[in-house]
C-alpha cells in the first residue's frame, strides 16, 4: 500500500481508538478498517528496509504509530473495568508484564505476571494472586503499602521471586499471549485451575488479560 494510504488508514484507527463502542456506527466502522489496516502494516513488515520513504515521511508515520499504540493500549487496559464487585479499583497492569483476572463468589482475584527477562520486585513464591472483595473493604491485598499496585517487574537476568506459572515464556510476552485467543484462554484457565487448587470454589467469571 502507497504511503498516502497508510497514513490515511493510520490516522482513522487513532480517531477510532479514541471512540468508545456505544457509537455503533464508528465501532462497525473501525473494526473494518482494523483488518485493512492490519495487512497494510504487515505489508510494510514485509519490505523491511526497503520501504521508498524519504526521513520525513518515516518519521511522520512514526509520530502517527505512536499515538496510534498510545490509543489501543489505553483501549486495552478497558477490557476489566467492568467486572464484578464494581467497587474493587481496578489494578495496576505492571509494565513489562501482565494481569490475569478472574471473579469468583463476588470476589476479584487478580495475578500478576512478567514478561521473560523481568522478574517481580518482591518474594511471590507462595504468592500467585492478589484479591479485593467486601470482606477486605473492597481494597487489594497488596504487598505495596496503600494503591492498587499488586506487582513490579525489573529486569533481570534471572526469574527467581515468582512460581513458575507467574511468568510468561520466552518468546512469548503478554502481547504475544493476548494476541493469540488460544494462548490467552490457556494463561486464564490456568490461573482458574490454580485458584481451584488453593480452595477457591466457584465458576470463574469476568475473567480478562490486559498487558502493561
Amino acid at each position: 500500500m502507497a504511503l498516502k494510504g497508510t497514513l490515511i488508514w493510520l490516522c482513522s484507527l487513532a480517531v477510532c481508538s479514541s471512540f468508545t463502542a456505544q457509537d455503533e456506527t464508528m465501532h462497525q466502522n473501525c473494526s473494518s478498517q482494523a483488518g485493512d489496516l492490519s495487512a497494510a502494516l504487515e505489508e510494510a513488515i514485509e519490505c523491511g528496509e526497503n520501504l521508498p520513504w524519504s526521513t520525513q515521511q518515516t518519521a511522520a508515520l512514526l509520530l502517527l504509530m505512536r499515538n496510534l499504540t498510545d490509543g489501543l493500549h489505553k483501549h486495552q487496559l478497558r477490557e476489566c473495568q467492568d467486572a464484578e464487585p464494581k467497587d474493587c479499583p481496578q489494578a495496576e497492569v505492571p509494565e513489562n508484564g501482565g494481569l490475569v483476572c478472574v471473579t469468583v463468589a463476588n470476589k476479584r482475584y487478580c495475578k500478576p505476571l512478567c514478561n521473560d527477562g523481568y522478574d517481580f520486585g518482591f518474594l511471590r513464591r507462595s504468592r500467585l494472586y492478589d484479591a479485593c472483595s467486601e470482606q477486605r473493604g473492597y481494597r487489594w491485598d497488596t504487598q505495596y503499602v496503600g494503591g492498587n499496585k499488586l506487582a513490579v517487574c525489573n529486569e533481570a537476568p534471572f526469574q527467581v521471586s515468582g512460581a513458575k506459572t507467574a511468568y510468561f515464556p520466552k518468546d512469548q510476552d503478554c502481547l504475544t499471549t493476548k494476541s493469540s485467543s488460544q494462548l490467552q484462554d490457556g494463561i486464564i484457565q490456568g490461573f482458574a485451575a490454580e485458584l481451584k487448587n488453593e480452595g477457591v470454589q466457584g465458576a470463574a467469571q469476568y475473567a480478562c488479560l490486559v498487558c502493561g
